[in-house]
């Protein structure tokens, strides 16, 4: 017979945020248990109190989780106390780690002066307890909580700091430049679209795979800035961007250049700490990013709407072209990079394999030694390249006075001493620095404008100008090469039957920065040892690489009686009284000043060198091998070097005549520009010459 309750028996109906279990209908109630206070009758239905406002939900409470038969006091009044529940109230910091995702650690039950003293735990609560102690990572987490509690003020001057800078990293990463002058705070207030994709991203993904996707685009993005230092610099020294591909072996370069400029302490310490600069920029990047992404999935829905704004602000300043300082205000600078750096480097690939076949076919490379420059046959003819003289150095206002009154003064000295000269302009195949690329571009008649350029040409059998002299048996070959302090394959290619390197002519004297000897002492080294020999039986073909005029520009040599240079040792005075590299290197309005002092030493070494030592039978071609960097030259200067061929014999230049020439030693404004590249072909054509085209 089905058992009939009556309406006081039904279940109370609970309070959707009360967390305290109701009370079970049953129908034959049963006696209370002698553990516990006698409860109301069932009938009786009281409110539930509500909770407090920061009370934790029941499950995330250790009381919560516990049943009654492993605790005797959990269904006593002590435990079902506001002040029992204290411990399972979340404080706002908690709640902030915890939406970052942060594992929640334990809390200490809070002393109130109501509470009362809570019972003893059983041993085996009391080994649970032991062996769920926080360790290693949960125990930091732990320990920054309570210090957040503890200090919440200076907590909140953290967390606030922490999350700008982060903000400024990334933004500012996004619309980094590449280029030193475009450097402007208006290229800061764009709205990067990449992050506005990156958020759509992160917002999708869970929580581990967002971290990942964090960290790595951080990691991604450190990268990316380093490449744009990388181009600024590149830029400013060499006036092209960084080659991914190819520049990597330009980076032990800059390391000589600063050991020999500054010293090995300082080039050792440069090194050491761009690398762990490298590092610091991809791993601050990586946190920056990652903090930003648990950031942004605190409230999703929040910042999916957000997002959506911004990617519709985005688009449409896009499609209406909206602009500020010039400058658009939809950025897409990191695509806009990749992209570069993707076409520069198929482009470099691609470039191997077409100059390859373009190095294998020569003009000249057929020609019969008879026919190569008949027309200077019992000449001493002596090429020589002036490091960083630049058409800047003669047209700058700030350094031209100086430079343009010693080419006029060198002028009328070789004039009364007999020779004549004439003058045009080369457009280099580089800037800035890496002066082997001029030397090879002009002897070699090959575009030579990068490193993997340069090293396929001297693996060929590339006829280079210097080695016609030697071809044609009829001369004699050196070269003069202070700047070299190593092996030097390239000899073979240049055609040189020997060379003097900074250590093989008795040079005793200091270093002066960079330029292992002054200038004059390296031309009176090659008086002595082989232009001045009497027991030569055919003329010689010199190949000279003058370095005085090489950055930093300090301290600068200064000319000393031809009699009185020994071994050098004069010069120990003046290279101590001389300017100090490191007070001009950041120097721009310095460094242009004793870069224009640096040529005229050179020009002056070189013009007396030839008063002095300079025969019926010498030719002399002198020439730049590229600008100087663009805080001397400027952003636009252009690639224009000075060149120049002075003899005594009128039929030497008589040969060039068609060339339209300026004469004497200081080029015009308008006289021809040739790219560097003609001058091997226009120079053997201009001297008898045949061509006899070969293909490889």
């Amino acid at each position: 017979m089905p058992v009939t309750t009556h309406s006081s028996q039904l279940p109370t109906p609970q309070d959707p945020e009360d967390d305290t279990p109701a009370p079970a209908a049953t129908a034959h109630p049963e006696p209370p248990s002698p553990e516990s206070p006698t409860t109301e009758s069932p009938t009786t239905e009281s409110p539930s109190p509500e909770p407090p406002a920061t009370e934790a939900p029941a499950a995330e409470t250790p009381s919560a989780q516990s049943s009654p038969a492993e605790s005797p006091t959990a269904e006593s009044p002590t435990a079902q106390s506001p002040t029992a529940e204290a411990p399972s109230a979340a404080s706002p910091s908690t709640k902030a780690l915890a939406a970052e995702g942060e594992p929640a650690a334990s809390s200490e039950p809070s002393e109130s002066a109501d509470s009362t003293e809570p019972a003893p735990a059983s041993p085996a609560e009391s080994a649970d307890s032991a062996g769920s102690k926080p360790r290693g990572f949960r125990a930091r987490v732990s320990y920054w909580r309570g210090w957040r509690g503890l200090y919440p003020g200076v907590a909140r001057v953290v967390w606030w700091t922490a999350t700008v800078v982060s903000l400024v990293l990334v933004f500012g990463a996004l619309s980094l430049p590449n280029r030193l002058f475009a450097l402007h705070l208006s290229r800061f207030v764009r709205l990067p679209g990449e992050a506005i994709i990156g958020a759509a991203v992160l917002l999708a993904l869970p929580r581990r795979p967002r971290v990942a996707v964090a960290a790595l685009a951080g990691a991604a993005l450190g990268a990316l800035t380093i490449v744009n230092l990388l181009d600024m610099q590149f830029v400013e020294y060499l006036g092209r961007p960084f080659d991914l591909v190819l520049d990597w072996t330009l980076l032990d370069d800059a390391q000589s250049y600063v050991a020999d400029s500054m010293g090995g302490t300082v080039a050792l310490a440069a090194s050491i700490g761009l690398v762990l600069l490298v590092v610091l920029i991809m791993a601050v990047m990586a946190l920056a990013t990652v903090r930003l992404s648990g950031i942004l999935v605190r409230d999703t829905r929040r910042a999916t709407r957000g997002t959506l704004i911004a990617g519709t602000v985005w688009i449409t300043c896009s499609v209406l072209g909206v602009q500020y300082a010039a400058l658009p205000v939809a950025s897409d600078q990191v695509v806009n990079t990749l992209t570069s750096e993707a076409r520069r480097v198929r482009a470099t690939i691609q470039d191997e394999a077409t100059f390859g076949k373009v190095a294998r076919s020569d003009t000249f490379g057929a020609t019969p030694a008879a026919q190569l420059v008949p027309d200077l046959r019992g000449k001493d003819v002596i090429f020589t390249f002036i490091e960083s003289y630049g058409r800047s150095a003669i047209e700058d206002p700030g350094m031209a006075p100086g430079v343009d009154e010693t080419l006029d003064t060198s002028t009328a000295a070789l004039t009364k001493a007999g020779f004549s000269a004439k003058s045009g302009w080369l457009t280099s195949a580089t800037y800035g620095g890496s002066s082997w690329l001029g030397h090879s571009t002009t002897l070699s008649g090959l575009w030579v404008d990068t490193q993997q350029r340069y090293r396929t040409v001297m693996a060929s059998d590339h006829l280079s100008l210097t080695k016609v002299f030697q071809k044609t048996g009829a001369w004699d070959t050196v070269g003069i090469m202070p700047g070299v302090q190593k092996g030097w394959p390239e000899q073979k290619f240049y055609g040189l039957d020997k060379v003097y390197n900074a250590f093989q002519m008795g040079y005793q004297g200091p270093k002066f920065s960079w330029s292992t000897m002054p200038d004059q002492y390296a031309l009176e080294a090659f008086q002595r040892l082989e232009h001045g020999r009497t027991d030569r039986d055919k003329p010689l073909m010199s190949e000279i690489i003058l370095t005085s005029s090489h950055q930093p520009w300090a301290p600068i040599p200064k000319m000393v009686g031809w009699d009185e240079l020994g071994d050098g040792s004069v010069f120990d005075s003046i290279e101590a009284a001389g300017e100090k590299a490191s007070d001009v290197i950041a120097d721009s309005a310095k460094s242009k000043k004793e870069y224009g002092k640096s040529i005229q030493y050179s020009v002056t070494a070189l013009t007396q060198w030839l008063e002095r030592y300079g025969t019926d039978d010498t030719v002399l071609v002198f020439l730049g091998d590229h600008q100087p960097i663009s805080r001397v030259s400027g952003n636009n200067a252009s690639r224009d070097v000075p060149v120049s061929i002075v003899a005594k014999d009128p039929k030497v230049l008589d040969k060039i005549a068609t060339w339209n020439w300026t004469d004497g030693l200081k080029p015009a404004h308008d006289a021809p520009v040739w790219k560097m590249s003609s001058f091997r072909d226009r120079f053997l054509k201009a001297y008898g010459s045949t061509p006899h085209p070969s293909t490889g």
